[in-house]
């Protein structure tokens, strides 16, 4: 529960006990503030399933939270500083201790592109988007839904969910129902750019079933030196050897050198065959003759 204490210490704190809590300078209210830049009900508390939500009533002055100002259902957080013209508000949640003076980083949401380009939003809670009034974040861009998306902010973890928007929600050019979103994501929702501005989120990678996977092969052991082969002896031929035995055939001589060997070998057996046929032949015509 939230207690509102004030920076002047003007009055004793203030518990947020009812269920709408109203500010303003007509007796009426639940908090009644003479100051002159208050109006007759300037802003009100509601309090919804545990959160705390601060709507300007249509102030002049304008209701402003941590120096932002703010409209309709902007949540509250313990340490929220809550300004009303020249009153500052600080609230506090006495479970957690006292108010530290340095607040965990904070996410916002800056209009890149369309209407109200340039503005950055604070982003607290639970806050809807769209083209109705009652939206923390209310656009008049006819594309947009009424209730077009919200934004979910737990743990320093940002999330965006459509709420079944007629033109969707692009986050990075990419429809999605909902999303985790990183800084410097963008969304796009009509002619609505914004661009996500807050702290680094680390979320656990999911092992993906279908990712190629690297495994390291097992030692072998080194390829066995083999002794080469000895040579092969050239086939002798046959007919060689018989023509002359004991001679071995000389692997590589080319056919011009083998014809002119085998020339060299039978001219003198050819010489040797002439003589025997002249003998033969001198036999028979001596025989002849006697």
């Amino acid at each position: 529960m939230l207690r509102v204490h004030f920076s002047d210490n003007r009055q004793a704190p203030i518990w947020l006990t009812d269920a709408r809590f109203t500010i303003g300078q007509d007796s009426r209210n639940s908090l009644v503030l003479g100051d002159a830049q208050i109006a007759p009900f300037h802003a009100e508390v509601r309090q919804d399933h545990g959160y705390y939500y601060l709507s300007d009533c249509g102030s002049q002055a304008g209701t402003f939270v941590n120096d932002e100002r703010i409209s309709a259902r902007y949540q509250l957080r313990a340490n929220d500083r809550v300004r009303l013209g020249t009153l500052e508000l600080v609230l506090l949640d006495p479970a957690q201790g006292r108010a530290r003076a340095e607040t965990a980083p904070r996410w916002f949401l800056q209009v890149v592109k369309g209407e109200q380009e340039g503005k950055k939003f604070h982003i607290h809670g639970s806050m809807t988007f769209g083209r109705s009034a009652k939206c923390e974040l209310s656009f008049s861009d006819l594309a947009l839904s009424r209730r077009h998306c919200e934004f979910f902010l737990k743990d320093d973890v940002l999330e965006v969910k459509d709420l079944a928007s007629a033109n969707g929600v692009l986050v990075n050019q990419q429809k999605v129902s909902t999303a985790l979103l990183q800084p410097g994501d963008q969304l796009k929702m009509g002619s609505v750019s914004l661009l996500v501005i807050g702290p680094k989120v680390s979320l656990a990678q999911v092992e993906d079933e279908d990712a190629t996977q690297f495994v390291r092969a097992i030692d072998l052991p080194g390829a066995l030196k083999v002794k080469p082969a000895a040579p092969r002896a050239a086939a002798v031929n046959p007919l060689r050897a018989v023509a002359r035995p004991g001679a071995a055939v000389q692997p590589g001589l080319s056919a011009e050198a083998r014809a002119r060997r085998l020339k060299g070998m039978l001219a003198p057996g050819l010489a040797v065959l002439a003589l025997l046929l002249i003998g033969v032949a001198a036999t028979l015509a001596a025989r002849a003759l006697f």
